[in-house]
């Protein structure tokens, strides 16, 4: 069985070096220097702050977009890939007072999330972790990780532009943007 719950943690060491960090809405995370991807728990105590999220079920993808990302996607880790953003996002009550159906509706139908990502991959490599199933006391809804190679950074912020244009997007409430770097593997 493969891991499911990772943790973020942020501190003066780590395998990725913070070099931007943004809060796109709402309250920001405490400065750091460096974030570890620890698949599992991570000690809070060694860290200036940890986030936890956990890979679930895909849960506004249909079957068809399922092949077409599963097809394209190609994992994390690769050599060129020496740049990452990890994006902590928390959406309001009034979106998670919508039904299944209407948060896909918002998600997909008008907002064309799927899509969008669609057309960056492989290129960009993501992967979505749920807070939601581990705690209300979470801070955050979702973490998702993005990998790329430097030459791609244009292309990692065209995809956002894209996003953050959607109607999806008035739901959020918070949002930070961390931007990472690490030597070549």
């Amino acid at each position: 069985m493969s891991a499911r719950l990772f943790s973020f943690a942020a501190g003066d060491q780590g395998s990725w070096t913070v070099t931007a960090q943004e809060a796109v809405t709402g309250e920001s995370l405490p400065a750091a220097r460096a974030l570890s991807v620890l698949s599992g728990p991570a000690r809070a105590d060694e860290y200036r702050w940890t986030l936890r999220g956990i890979t679930s079920n895909e849960r506004y993808v249909e079957r068809v977009e399922r092949d077409v990302l599963v097809a394209k996607q190609q994992g994390l880790g690769r050599p060129q890939s020496t740049r990452a953003v990890l994006i902590p996002i928390r959406k309001n009550v009034e979106w998670w007072a919508l039904t299944q159906d209407e948060r896909r509706a918002v998600f997909e139908s008008r907002s064309k999330h799927i899509e969008i990502g669609a057309r960056y991959l492989p290129t960009i490599a993501r992967r979505l972790h749920h807070c939601r199933d581990l705690s209300p006391d979470e801070p955050f809804d979702f973490l998702t990780w993005f990998e790329f190679a430097p030459a791609d950074e244009s292309a990692f912020d065209n995809l956002l532009t894209e996003l953050r244009a959607s109607e999806e997007w008035r739901y959020v409430d918070r949002e930070v943007e961390i931007r990472l770097t690490r030597a070549s593997v």
